[in-house]
């Protein structure tokens, strides 16, 4: 089985398992992580066959789905990846990229080592910012029945990966908590420039939110 065969099978697998997800972790996340990896890593000379199959599988097995369990994504990426005859060792770059690409908390410092996990990270990142970013916290806060806003409940800023998973913080606070913080954590120039629109977007947002959150105006 050649490349393109293995990630039109792969693309086919993520996308029955995930279409239709409502927290904002479904098909079409994916579609656009794939998307903005292959943009930015066209200008990096990288493996892309690497970056298309961690971008497709990264949230295979969300740990926010899978009771905390960061090991689950890359336990199903690379067991899937097997079926396929895949190389070793381009599963376990896969894994490892997966294990280590997700926001862990605002001082929990990421362990990505490769240039194509940088990427992958960097197009998950912004699919998390500016407009869509704010639908997707939304539609993820909701899904968790967490409440939209509450001036009581103060910003935590997590000093581990087990005090921001454990977290139940508010739809608004997690933009102070992971979104705001995005722009400044991308590692690609490109991801950086991309970044800059969008994060100003989510400012914006905010601005006006507070504006209309009293009913006022």
């Amino acid at each position: 089985m050649d490349k393109e065969q293995i990630l039109q099978k792969t693309q086919q697998y993520v996308r029955e398992a995930l279409e239709g997800e409502a927290s904002g972790h479904d098909w079409w996340h994916i579609y656009r992580v794939l998307q903005l990896a292959k943009h930015i890593g066209e200008k990096e000379g990288v493996d892309m066959f690497v970056v298309e199959l961690a971008a497709l599988l990264h949230d295979i097995a969300d740990y926010k789905f899978h009771g905390g369990d960061d090991t689950a994504g890359p336990r199903v990426a690379g067991e899937w990846l097997q079926t396929l005859n895949v190389d070793e060792e381009v599963i376990n770059h896969v894994k490892d990229i997966i294990l280590n690409m997700s926001f862990k908390g605002a001082k929990v410092s990421s362990k990505l080592t490769t240039k194509e996990g940088m990427i992958v990270q960097d197009a998950d990142r912004l699919d998390a910012i500016g407009a869509m970013g704010v639908a997707r916290t939304f539609a993820y806060g909701g899904h968790k029945g967490h409440s939209m806003h509450d001036p009581n409940i103060k910003v935590k800023i997590h000093e581990s990966f087990e005090e921001y998973k454990n977290h139940k913080g508010t739809t608004i606070n997690h933009f102070y908590e992971k979104l705001l913080l995005l722009k400044d954590k991308m590692n690609t120039e490109t991801a950086k420039q991309i970044a800059e629109e969008r994060h100003k977007y989510m400012e914006e947002f905010l601005e006006r939110f507070y504006k209309e959150w009293d009913g006022k105006r």
